[in-house]
């Protein structure tokens, strides 16, 4: 996997995509909203990611969360959801919580403050939260829609997942380029990792295939201010 830069634009804007047949918004800053239900969804934000380098002798600067956190709490303050959904992999391994700074800690209880906040369970942070807000579950169920971390190996309409990372490559200007993006083909949806440190899987991958049973499915793109929606099967392999 390779990382991918993740800046949020001062005016970024979203896209309509509809999921089992619920009209959600695509932010290009990679998350996503449900409007009746004041619901703001991200994915794998790995927080402590540098922290758990720094353990194994691999030293990366120590403001991956911080940075995450910030980008979040503009989202927190565009959209003013009364529910926050972290879909798993919010911490890069276990012991991430305990390693969360004061200052960071401070940031993220202020996210949290005013609504309600649900870690969802993740292949590196599979353990519940302790000692930073929110309540943790495995999965989350509302209305047509289930929310989790990584996607089912069966079909699962409604599914909203995180866990695979993807990135489209494209042409374009010139030049060929990756991108996170969203990947959908309108009954289910796996998201873009928001963490500043995660890296991404082409779509391309089979792993993707697997998920959606053909290639007949769009990614959205992430673009500085809008998204770009492009047919799986016209973005490019590694």
């Amino acid at each position: 996997m390779r990382a991918q830069g993740a800046q949020l634009p001062a005016a970024a804007s979203g896209r309509d995509v509809v999921v089992a047949g619920i009209a959600l918004v695509a932010d290009c800053a990679g998350a996503l909203y449900w409007p009746e239900e004041g619901l703001l969804v991200v994915a794998d934000l790995h927080l402590e990611k540098g922290s758990s380098f720094a353990t194994r002798g691999v030293l990366l600067p120590p403001y991956d969360t911080a940075a995450t956190l910030a980008r979040l709490g503009a989202l927190i303050a565009r959209y003013a959801p009364k529910f926050v959904i972290a879909l798993g992999d919010s911490f890069h391994d276990g012991g991430g919580p305990e390693r969360v700074s004061e200052g960071d800690r401070a940031m993220l209880g202020a996210l949290q403050r005013g609504r309600e906040w649900i870690w969802i369970a993740g292949n590196h942070d599979p353990e519940p939260v302790h000692g930073l807000g929110g309540v943790s579950a495995a999965m989350f169920a509302s209305g047509p829609l289930v929310f989790r971390h990584a996607p089912e190996r069966e079909p699962s309409d409604g599914e909203i997942a995180g866990h695979l990372h993807p990135v489209a490559r494209v042409n374009g200007r010139g030049r060929t380029v990756s991108r996170r993006c969203f990947a959908t083909d309108g009954k289910r949806m796996v998201m873009p990792a928001f963490g500043a440190y995660a890296g991404g899987l082409n779509i391309r991958d089979r792993a993707f295939a697997d998920v959606f049973n053909t290639l007949k499915f769009t990614a959205h793109i992430l673009g500085e201010a809008r998204l770009y929606a492009i047919a799986a099967h016209r973005c490019l392999g590694d």
